[in-house]
């Protein structure tokens, strides 16, 4: 019973009532490798953009400064050419704590934040905690990949385009530049627009940043035609894998026990797989990925999925290989080969 209601409470659509904060990051990083390995901010940020969007995704405000840099006093030469900037025309902008400030509070707070991918809100609450800035936020935060909704929208739910790309696909007029903070946010907020099926926005993020801090806090959500669930830390993988929520293989569309036709297992020591049957959903694949964490612990995204016949064949192939692997590796180590 419990694992029923689990599915149907944290099947969730598009938000309401809410507003959209599209933003985009330029930043720079060291010119040399040794004044990378000088510094513990791997990449600094020196422009933000942003365009906020109504619950009905119609742009309301706009948001952009350029930053002065206080970790790397020369840019870049890839990043200089992507943006066109040279590190000369920031040194009378105002630093990334004053801007930062400004743009949280900018954002307001009844908000979701929207990226081209996933790699921007990760960066600006590490450059935040450089800085020992109140967080944005101290949970996991859920946001709109809208690279990963694209694909969903107009193609096949896989491949990760490029902005430009996905500008060109669906003919919207290129009357800026790309690759600055405020263009880049401002095109991210004409594809929102176009997406017209408004189911496409049941398909939440969650930047991992900031990991849940205990089991009640742990990510459990069912999308469309699969479950994640985003675990808090564990001391090693040992523990992780030992943990029952970690392997748990109840069915995630209707809660009930499912029988295992294939056992955990890795190919890699960093992904397991499983194949269970549930009695009124078929077959389903279960996928663990043991990531590190900040930290330096390891933390579990585990995703559920219904698959079909060629699917459980590909996870028996996978775990035949595994055993020929092993059974090689051992006949090398016995000197029979």
């Amino acid at each position: 019973m419990y694992m029923f209601l689990y599915s149907i409470i944290i099947h969730q659509d598009e938000e309401y009532g809410v507003e959209y904060v599209v933003f985009d990051l330029e930043w720079n990083q060291a010119a040399d490798l040794r004044t990378r390995r000088a510094n513990s901010l791997l990449f600094e940020i020196i422009e933000i953009g942003a365009v906020k969007l109504n619950e009905n995704r119609e742009q309301v405000d706009e948001f952009h400064e350029l930053i002065r840099p206080q970790v790397f006093h020369t840019m870049n030469q890839v990043t200089g050419e992507l943006i066109h900037l040279k590190i000369e025309q920031l040194d009378n902008c105002r630093s990334f704590p004053e801007v930062a400030a400004d743009f949280v509070r900018w954002c307001g707070r009844d908000f979701i934040f929207c990226t081209w991918g996933n790699l921007d809100l990760t960066e600006l609450q590490k450059n935040m905690d450089y800085y020992n800035m109140t967080p944005v936020s101290e949970k996991t935060l859920k946001y709109y990949d809208v690279q990963k909704l694209f694909s969903i929208a107009f193609e096949d739910r896989k491949s990760r385009r490029t902005l430009q790309y996905a500008v060109d696909f669906l003919h919207i007029r290129k009357d800026v530049a790309f690759h600055r903070a405020y263009t880049d946010a401002y095109y991210t907020a004409k594809i929102i627009k176009r997406i017209e099926d408004g189911r496409v926005f049941r398909n939440y993020s969650f930047d991992t940043y900031r990991l849940p801090r205990n089991r009640s806090e742990e990510i459990k959500i069912c999308f469309d035609d699969y479950s994640k669930y985003i675990s808090r830390e564990f001391a090693d993988k040992t523990t992780a894998m030992g943990d029952r929520e970690v392997t748990d293989t109840h069915c995630f569309l209707c809660g009930m026990r499912t029988r295992k036709k294939i056992p955990w297992f890795t190919n890699n020591g960093k992904h397991y797989y499983t194949v269970v049957s549930c009695t009124r959903h078929g077959a389903i694949k279960g996928k663990i990925r043991l990531r590190r964490a900040e930290s330096g612990r390891i933390y579990v995204v585990k995703t559920m999925k219904q698959i079909d016949s060629d699917g459980v064949q590909d996870i028996m192939n996978k775990k035949s290989q595994v055993r020929q692997n092993r059974k090689e590796r051992r006949q090398k180590k016995e000197g029979t080969v």
